[in-house]
């Protein structure tokens, strides 16, 4: 798979970046339910209380959860702010 074709995902705190890499795709749920986010996504932004995000990337999936974190995608970046 080209990295062009991979979502980079960024996960930042105020004080310093959690996670960073390249991932297949994104998924969690808002309230409006379920959502996945793959390359070339439409620009979002959405608020997920308190459910898991799930990264998946070349090699596991890996799952965060955050009281509230605010999703934002635009130009196949993907930026998660957690504990504002």
């Amino acid at each position: 798979m080209s990295i062009k074709t991979l979502l980079h995902v960024r996960i930042n705190s105020p004080d310093k970046v959690l996670w960073e890499g390249e991932a297949q795709s994104l998924s969690s749920t808002n309230s409006q339910g379920p959502f996945d986010i793959l390359p070339y996504h439409a620009n979002f932004i959405t608020i997920v209380e308190d459910r898991p995000i799930k990264i998946r990337t070349l090699k596991e999936t890996v799952e965060f959860k955050y009281q509230r974190a605010i999703v934002y995608i635009h130009s196949n970046n993907v930026s998660i702010y957690v504990n504002l």
